[in-house]
Parts: structure tokens; sequence; C-alpha cells
């Protein structure tokens, strides 16, 4: 695991687990990847580089995998952090999942992290068409502060720039909803 807490043990049951991600994982993490963001898809390169930070003592990454009892990949998220900032480089949940509250257990495993590696604050970007994922953020707390004209590419789409001043203690309420999209 890097040096961020590990991905916790399930809330309630016992799958979807939470594991870290790993470079095995690549290949089914590209497949999900490529069907839920056809026009802005990270590579395999992207990837393993995200990998790469995610061990060791100098560990500034932290990536995991959801999946159910048969091993299926359900979901995948991943963080960053430098000094006192985290990013939520993304969050991503298979369509057959959503609904469930995966999406919130991730983005709580991404909080944890962010609270284990010392940061303040977390930052990510959502795009402005991803009604779903603002709502699961605004949920936990996040706060919108601007916009990042044509950040998603090719498609020319905006990002939506969120904060979160406490990840220590954010503000998750009512009803699970999943975000299909990058965070």
């Amino acid at each position: 695991m890097s040096t961020a807490e590990p991905a916790t043990a399930p809330e309630e049951e016992d799958f979807p687990r939470l594991r870290e991600m790993r470079w095995w994982d690549i290949d089914p993490v590209l497949v999900l990847e490529r069907t839920l963001f056809p026009d802005d898809a990270w590579s395999r390169g992207m990837f393993w580089s995200e990998l790469a930070h995610g061990r060791g003592p100098g560990a500034t990454r932290h990536y995991v995998v959801a999946e159910d009892a048969e091993g299926t990949l359900l979901g995948y998220a991943g963080l960053a952090a430098s000094g006192d900032l985290a990013d939520v480089q993304t969050i991503a949940v298979a369509e057959a999942a959503w609904g469930h509250g995966l999406g919130s257990r991730l983005l709580t495993d991404l909080l944890r992290a962010a609270t284990a590696f010392e940061c303040a604050e977390v930052m990510l970007e959502v795009r402005v068409d991803n009604l779903r994922a603002q709502r699961l953020y605004e949920r936990y707390g996040f706060q919108p502060i601007g916009v990042r004209r044509g950040y998603y590419q090719p498609g020319n789409v905006d990002a939506l720039v969120m904060r979160l001043t406490d990840p220590a203690n954010p503000a998750p309420s009512t009803p699970e909803s999943e975000p299909p999209g990058h965070g």
C-alpha cells in the first residue's frame, strides 16, 4: 500500500471490495475508462505514471479499485497529494454499479487517504455536464470555486473546479449517487 491510509474494509458488506490498484489492474481499468470516457480516456502510460508514485516512503498517490466477489472491476479512484493539498485525479464507476453507493465509498476512501497524507484541502475537476458526479461531491461538502474552459479534450468540455476544505470531516448526506465521470 501507499504511505496513505490503505483502502479500507467495506462499511457494511464484503463486496464490492476496495483494494490498492496495482499494475495488473491497468488493462481492466482501461476497458472501463474507455467505456465511460471515450473522448478523453486516460492512456496506459498515465495510469503507469500515477501508480509509480503510489508506493514507498515518498508516495504521493493513492489509487484503489473496487471489485465484486468474482473479481470483476466495478470502479476505481485515484488521488494525488502535494504538501497540504490533495487532488482527486479520477473516480469511475461501471454503469451497472450506479446507484449502490460505490461512488461514495470510493470518494470516502480518497478523503481518508488525503487525511493520512495530512492534506488540509482537496481539489477536483469535474465535467460541467456531469451533474451526477457534481451532486455526489456537493454532498461531501465540495464547493464550486471556478471553471477551467476547454479542460476536457478533444471535446473542449469545461471543467467545474471544486474544493473541500476539511477532508477529515466531510459531510456525506442522503441518497447515494454514483459519478460516471473523472474527478
